[in-house]
């Protein structure tokens, strides 16, 4: 692991089951305990994503890694949903240097 990704707060986001956008959106504001105004839209997650004062403290303060796994059956099922969701975790991430976001080629286990 590279050191600019050392000492980050990580953060699963597991899409193993998800077939659509709504399960995406639950899963993403479980998995980085987005506050409960969180409005399961593309841009409310992008605007999250890029904002560290919604993370977790610790994340806020050490930088956060997201790791999402489980993603291809959703990929493969909702093509152009997925192709949205990459854009926006790549946006977030080019917006806020203390975001990295990694896609897991392997399972979801």
């Amino acid at each position: 692991m590279s050191d600019d990704l050392a000492g980050r707060l990580v953060a699963v986001l597991d899409l193993d089951g998800v077939r659509d956008k709504a399960g995406l959106m639950d899963r993403a504001a479980r998995a980085l305990a987005l506050p409960d105004w969180f409005g399961r839209n593309w841009d409310a997650l992008a605007d999250s994503l890029a904002d560290p004062s919604v993370w977790p403290q610790e994340a806020a303060e050490r930088g956060l890694l997201l790791v999402v796994r489980g993603w291809r059956a959703f990929a493969e099922g909702r093509p152009e949903e997925w192709r949205t969701a990459e854009d926006v975790f790549a946006e977030a991430a080019d917006r806020t240097p203390a975001l990295a976001v990694a896609l897991i080629l392997g399972g979801s286990s």
